[in-house]
């Protein structure tokens, strides 16, 4: 894991321990307090790390690791999912706004939006469909 600081600014690093739903040795989850779909969550580093493609290879297999294990619990809990959105901003032009690694898991249900094709590509909607 990277070593940078902790950020006494940052909102990952101030975060109520209690808000933590699952963890690994250097990420924990929680659930996304302006959520896109119920469900929605966030893989973050344990340490304050800006940029998420600074997470070394095995960093971001213990990312995949807890998003799968994540995706089970969220299945489990909820039969009307069935799919997810998988991500992260990484940089001011690509939207991020809170400046700490964090992956966004989204589940998404059927009808949850009119056409879902293209999928994150909607980041740019003139891009979405194709």
């Amino acid at each position: 894991m990277s070593t940078k600081a902790h950020s006494s600014a940052c909102p990952f690093c101030e975060l109520d321990k209690l808000e933590i739903v699952d963890r690994s040795a250097n990420f924990f989850v929680i659930y996304d307090k302006t959520p896109v779909t119920p469900g929605h969550c966030l893989i973050i580093p344990f340490q304050h790390l800006a940029d998420a493609f600074a997470l070394n290879s095995a960093e971001m297999a213990e990312v995949w690791d807890l998003a799968l294990k994540m995706r089970c619990k969220l299945l489990a809990d909820d039969p009307s999912i069935s799919g997810f959105n998988l991500g992260c901003n990484s940089g001011i032009d690509a939207g991020q706004t809170v400046f700490h690694v964090h992956i966004h898991l989204i589940p998404r249900r059927h009808g949850d939006v009119e056409k879902p094709r293209g999928g994150v590509r909607g980041v740019i909607p003139a891009r979405q469909h194709y």
